[in-house]
């Protein structure tokens, strides 16, 4: 299944920041008990690559890599076991060797250049960050006038506070953010914290197809 089909039937993307690889499948099952059944891990820590190793393959959870920057994190998320990459910004390079390593990528965009850029790649699902610096949802609405095809992953100041007016959007295919996954929460093992969390976070998709 691709990236967005991945993301889009879960709708929100936890994206972990993890030290200790094995919290990875603690941390899987807490985030499954909550409903979100994917998690992108991000490559901002030296744990990272283990912990996607950890959970790759686990039936019905899908994991993937964030903070993807170079075209050797691209082969190391590959190796890792990722089903998909996110990456903050639009890197020419990156987007090639994904496509080469046929693992899907959702890069980073802010401005309608990046658009125009991705959709010359083919990509039409596209991480808007820092969402909430760029204009939230107001941007995603300006961009949905010149791209009407395009779809977005607003990420960076999204929380359960606006994850449902996000999610309500046609132009969003889902919302990512860190606040059911705290890093202190997963540092301390306390993912009934995490399955809280996410079941809190779960239930926006519920109030946003009301």
């Amino acid at each position: 299944m691709a990236a967005p089909a991945v993301l889009g039937a879960n709708r929100i993307v936890p994206v972990v920041v993890i030290d200790d690889a094995g919290h990875a499948p603690d941390l899987a099952d807490a985030l499954a008990a909550g409903r979100i059944r994917c998690a992108e891990i991000t490559l901002r820590t030296p744990a990272g690559l283990d912990a996607i190793r950890a959970v790759a393959g686990r039936p019905g959870f899908a994991v993937g890599a964030g903070t993807v920057l170079t075209r050797d994190q691209v082969d190391a998320a590959a190796d890792a076991g990722a089903q998909f990459l996110v990456s903050p910004g639009l890197d020419d390079a990156v987007i090639a060797r994904a496509a080469e390593r046929g693992i899907p990528i959702v890069p980073g965009v802010a401005t309608a250049t990046e658009i125009q850029r991705a959709l010359s790649h083919g990509i039409h699902h596209l991480k808007l960050f820092p969402a909430g610096l760029v204009g939230g949802l107001a941007a995603v609405r300006a961009f949905a006038g010149p791209f009407p095809d395009v779809q977005f992953l607003p990420s960076g100041g999204v929380s359960v506070d606006n994850a449902a007016e996000y999610l309500a959007s046609p132009s969003v295919f889902a919302v990512s953010g860190s606040w059911m996954v705290p890093p202190a929460a997963i540092a301390a093992g306390d993912f009934d914290t995490v399955r809280a969390l996410s079941a809190a976070a779960t239930a926006t998709i519920d109030s946003s197809a009301e």
